[in-house]
């Protein structure tokens, strides 16, 4: 069973053992490398046996005026599997747990967005398996050139935040 948790304090000893190779490692940012303390309660944490395994922000601020024109969207972005957790389709499921993780929390979004750098064509293509779509935007990214993609969020089907769990069904971890 994979669940989204919101980040907690007793996540953070797993969080800070987070490692990914670096041709992986160059496209996120690892859960110790964040820069500012986060808010315990808001922050998606992906779950399996009661051990975090991966981890992602969920942007309202400024920032998410330079991926949609949207005033109800989020960006989604340093979403990491840790290495010894992946190829185990945690990531896969983790994003398809993601719109109700989103509506349950965050009941005006309805879009959620994020950018994929264009040289990860295994993120791309994992991304789109889940349903978001290349916007077509293109902006600088710290390691090149970014691909916008957008999820939109239609009418709730969300489950209470304890039942949001799913078996992961394909083998797609990418970063």
């Amino acid at each position: 069973m994979i669940r989204l948790e919101p980040l907690h304090a007793m996540h953070w000893p797993a969080l800070e053992t987070f490692s990914l190779p670096l041709e992986q490692e160059k496209y996120t940012t690892l859960p110790r490398d964040l820069d500012d303390p986060l808010p315990e309660g808001v922050y998606p944490v992906v779950i399996t046996a009661d051990n975090p395994v991966g981890f992602f922000l969920l942007h309202d601020t400024e920032r998410v005026t330079s991926y949609t024109d949207s005033t109800d969207a989020l960006l989604l972005s340093a979403f990491s599997i840790d290495y010894r957790s992946q190829r185990n389709g945690y990531a896969k499921t983790a994003l398809t747990l993601l719109p109700d993780y989103v509506r349950s929390r965050f009941p005006t979004i309805r879009e959620v967005v994020l950018s994929v750098n264009l040289k990860n064509e295994a993120a791309f293509a994992l991304y789109e398996q889940v349903g978001f779509t290349d916007t077509g935007r293109r902006i600088d990214g710290p390691v090149g050139l970014q691909r916008i993609m957008s999820l939109p969020l239609h009418a709730s089907t969300a489950k209470a935040p304890d039942e949001q769990a799913a078996n992961p069904e394909d083998k797609d971890d990418v970063q």
